[in-house]
């Protein structure tokens, strides 16, 4: 189904369910409770940023609750369109706080209840200088309520539509929130099967498909996904100063984590020849196996407190990962061989046993720590407000150690240390509220400098400027000039070698596929990039539709020396890059280099607009408390909490969110004075490049207990230009359209069922089908074909899932 035929529907939905939405109370606050719109509401309470950005979208408990989700992960990944930045840096994780304040790390709140959380603020990328945090990603406040309390089960079990793979995880869950004091400790496992080119059947070509009777299938020991175990735990302890924790706070997080993966790289081979010329591939019966398992210990803390009318705040981070694995070496087949070409062996005999070629052992050590110093507050008033600054000083440190037998070189280590510092200045111009110039607005300008030493590299200096005006109450404009210095990461610098057997890859000089050796790791010769970054947004609350806004952000990217993966190996990028392709004395590519490497220049600029609509089903009883508030009780309390655990009569909710992103220009000059590549125009990095439309939305509603939520995304056709060489043709990437759904009851909201027994009280069933349509994206040559490469199981293999996820709370 393509999109235009299902966003009109959900238009028309939310449409008809906007009739249905209750009319305003008099306490905006609470009728936003009600209503749950996505506004920013006119009543400050302690917790919330204040600045001079407001919310791009705000959600009350109710709202929270339509989502149906388990943890404040699984949320911050269903509201994904709406927290994401167009700001084309990778699209970093958001900043998150909590009351208002820096947190150690995510994990700290990762796996907390949607039931514990009061309020959630998105902010726009400008806010993060207030915090310490370059303005390339958004900042998400987290509002606790003030007394909460659960222990949480949760089981779910995924498969695919098309066999062969099955996902299954289990969770528990105890947290306590007594006033600004918090506990939470979370314990979970999760299995992904393994699922191989056989069961999804994909044939090899020919001379890799099996070519006499009785040989094993390599098919079927190729993995398109591996198989994969994850153990871990977590706890965070945290406690606050003073009343409500408005004098600061304490916190303490740790945790331990266990991934083990089985990977198979397919069977060694080997070409016997008879001697009267007669010839066979043969395939050996021992599969080629990769077995890695890694523990993670992690560890952090946060200090906030107030002095005076500043605010000081320290965090602190650390983690150790150790990786260890053990690879397959090839056999030795020289005897095979040797005896087939004596007529020793027949080409097409049964294969006696070859001896084990034993394995290869890899070791890899991840050391980082890190420290962010923040001092913020008001420098002094002037005439339209109080000009506010942040001062910041941090230190990080990264070290890499790893061996491998496969290399002479013995144990190779690297180490980064980083201090920064930096400042944030924010100087409020105009002012309706305090009568300066008035009539122009709420204008705000904002400055930022700052530094790095990289012990490896040198000193990396960034630099911005930016204005926020609000020239009327509904419509707020923002404007932003960046320029930063970044190193490339250390990993890309010096990860060890590593060899990948049997990869699929398309050879566009040639216009064939083959599997080929592909090697990865570190590239020394990498250099620092410079990026300079323009932003223009505006949000409007819309004055003539309620709960809604429209958001509209324009970017535009230029950067030099910039770091990137190995891109698609067409002749253009073979030749910027020599020695990156092996070939055999017939030209055929057996191995690839894909190393991290450096391109002179990236530019480009899209706009990135949508609207977030949200609004309530049904209308409110009389007398029905309003949205929730302080002294929720024990077991949770509040709006959300009587949605959830009986409150059968509430009003529904519902929401909308749809953005699109337009790109105007993407393009890479490889290396000075060589090849330049539109990526809009039939050029590739990876892929099939880069799509000129793109859509992504969510949305859903709850009501008497029944949830439902459906978020997807669009991507345009691409086409890839042919090399120009003989035998190669250009490829034609189709649209990919994919739409999820989730499907969720409240159990303890239905009578019938608790009067049978309480035990369904705060249970809760979840039926999921991710990617509805089964779509893959369609990849054909100019004949219609689809090159093997390009296999729909090889870009996507999981397909269509489908899934039943169980929560119990006490």
């Amino acid at each position: 189904m393509r999109p235009h035929a299902v966003l009109p529907l959900l238009l028309m939905s939310s449409a008809a369910l906007a009739q249905q939405a209750a009319p305003e109370a008099d306490s905006e606050d609470q009728a936003g409770a009600q209503r749950g719109e996505i506004v920013v509401v006119g009543t400050r309470f302690a917790g919330q940023v204040e600045a001079a950005q407001p919310p791009l979208v705000t959600l009350n408990e109710a709202d929270i609750a339509a989502y149906g989700t388990s943890s404040l992960a699984e949320l911050l990944a269903a509201v994904a369109p709406q927290t994401g930045t167009g700001r084309g840096r990778g699209g970093g994780f958001p900043v998150i706080l909590v009351n208002g304040q820096r947190i150690a790390n995510f994990r700290e709140m990762a796996n907390f209840s949607p039931e514990a959380i009061r309020r959630m603020e998105v902010l726009p990328e400008e806010v993060a200088l207030r915090y310490g945090f370059p303005p390339n990603q958004r900042v998400i406040n987290f509002i606790l309520k003030d007394n909460f309390a659960s222990r949480i089960v949760r089981g779910e079990y995924n498969a695919s539509t098309r066999g062969g793979l099955g996902t299954s995880e289990l969770q528990a869950t105890l947290q306590r929130i007594s006033g600004a004091n918090r506990f939470n400790v979370n314990i979970y496992a999760e299995d992904t099967g393994l699922l191989t080119e056989a069961e999804r059947g994909v044939i090899q070509p020919l001379p890799v498909a099996p070519q006499v009777a009785g040989d094993p299938d390599p098919a079927r020991f190729r993995t398109l996904l591996p198989d994969t175990r994850d153990l871990g735990i977590s706890g965070n302890w945290s406690k606050g100063f003073g009343p409500r924790g408005m004098d600061g706070s304490m916190s303490v997080n740790a945790s331990f984590s266990r991934n083990d993966s089985r990977t198979l790289s397919g069977l060694d081979s080997v070409l016997l020849t008879a001697p009267g010329g007669a010839a066979r591939l043969r395939w050996l019966d021992d599969p080629l196996t990769r077995l890695s398992r890694t523990d993670t210990v992690e560890g952090g803390g946060a200090l906030s407190r107030r002095l005076g009318d500043w605010q000081l705040a320290l965090t602190l981070d650390a983690g150790h990962a150790i990786t260890n694995s053990i690879i397959d070496r090839r056999a030795d087949v020289s005897g095979l061989v040797a005896a087939a070409a004596a007529g020793a062996l027949a080409v097409d005999a049964p294969l006696p046993a070859v001896a084990a070629a034993g394995v290869d052992r890899a070791r890899t050590v991840n050391d980082n720590a890190s420290a962010l110093l923040t001092f913020s507050g008001s420098l002094l008033r002037l005439p339209a407000g109080e000009a506010a600054a942040t001062l910041k000083a941090g230190f990080a440190y990264t070290g890499i150690a790893s061996s491998d037998t496969r290399q002479t070189a013995g144990e190779a280590r690297l180490k980064r240390g980083d201090a920064s510092a930096g400042l944030n200045v924010s100087l409020p111009i105009t002012s309706r509220k305090d009568h300066v110039l008035a009539g122009l607005g709420d204008l705000t300008l904002n400055f930022s400098a700052g530094f790095n030493h990289l012990s490896d590299i040198g000193t990396l200096t960034d630099w911005s400027a930016g204005a926020s005006w609000s020239p009327f109450e509904k419509l707020s404009l923002q404007a932003s000039y960046i320029v930063n210095q970044a190193a490339p990461s250390l990993g890309d610098l010096g990860n060890p070698s590593t060899l990948t057997l049997n990869v699929p890859v398309y050879d566009f000089a040639r216009g064939e596929s083959l599997l080929v050796t592909v090697s990865t790791g570190g590239n020394r010769a990498l250099r620092r990039e410079t990026q300079r970054d323009i932003k223009i947004s505006a949000n409007w609350q819309l004055p003539f539709l309620n709960n809604s806004n429209f958001i509209a952000e324009y970017f535009r990217n230029r950067s030099s020396d910039v770091t990137a993966a190995f891109p698609l190996l067409t002749p253009a990028i073979e030749a910027a890059f020599p020695g990156r392709a092996i070939r055999d004395a017939a030209g055929q590519l057996i191995a690839i280099d894909r190393r991290p490497v450096t391109f002179s220049e990236t530019s480009g600029s899209r706009l990135r607009y949508g609207f977030n609509l949200s609004g309530a089903i049904g209308k409110a009883p009389p007398g029905t408390p309003q949205g929730g508030g302080p002294g929720m009780g024990r077991g949770g309390g509040g709006a959300m909490m009587r949605m959830m655990g009986g409150g059968g009569n509430r009003q529904g909710r519902w929401n909308l969110s749809i953005y699109h992103t337009i790109r105007f220009a993407e393009a890479v000059i490889v290396t000075p004075g060589g090849p330049q590549l539109d990526l809009l125009g039939g050029d590739a990095l990876s892929g099939g490049g880069v799509a000129r439309h793109a859509l992504e939305f969510e949305g859903g509603g709850f009501y008497r207990g029944f949830g439902l939520r459906l978020n997807g995304s669009w991507n345009a056709p691409t086409t890839l230009r042919a090399s120009g060489a003989p035998g190669t043709s250009a490829l034609h990437f189709g649209s990919v359209f994919k739409l999820n759904l989730r499907l969720f009851s409240e159990l303890g909201q239905h009578k019938r069922l608790t009067d049978i027994s309480p035990f369904f009280k705060g249970m809760r069933i979840n039926l999921r089908i991710d990617n509805i349509f089964d779509s893959r994206q369609k990849v054909t040559d100019s004949s219609g074909a689809t090159p093997f490469s390009y296999l729909p199981d090889y870009l996507d293999p999981r397909g269509r899932m489908v899934g039943i996820d169980l929560r119990k709370t006490f």
